[in-house]
């Protein structure tokens, strides 16, 4: 995997999401059902959720959106890469 953008970094958040991060990935993915969330990964950069994975019940493929800015940096494989190491 390409290394990321230097101010970006990937991190898996507590759930429930606070409302801060609930509120960005929520505008990234509006279809995601956020209190169904399982599991989510999302990239930061300058303090800004610039991309969001969320995994939802019933083995559906993860839902990730990442900012235009941001697609094609390795963004989209990074939040794959992170719900995959923080699977069962």
């Amino acid at each position: 995997m390409p290394p990321l953008p230097a101010r970006v970094r990937v991190t898996r958040p507590l759930l429930p999401l606070a409302p801060a991060l609930a509120k960005a990935a929520g505008q990234l993915l509006p279809e995601a059902d956020l209190e169904q969330v399982q599991q989510a990964a999302l990239a930061i950069a300058g303090g800004s959720v610039i991309g969001a994975a969320l995994a939802l019940p019933g083995g559906a493929e993860p839902l990730i959106s990442v900012a235009a800015g941001w697609r094609g940096k390795g963004i989209e494989a990074a939040l794959q890469a992170e719900l995959d190491r923080a699977a069962p």
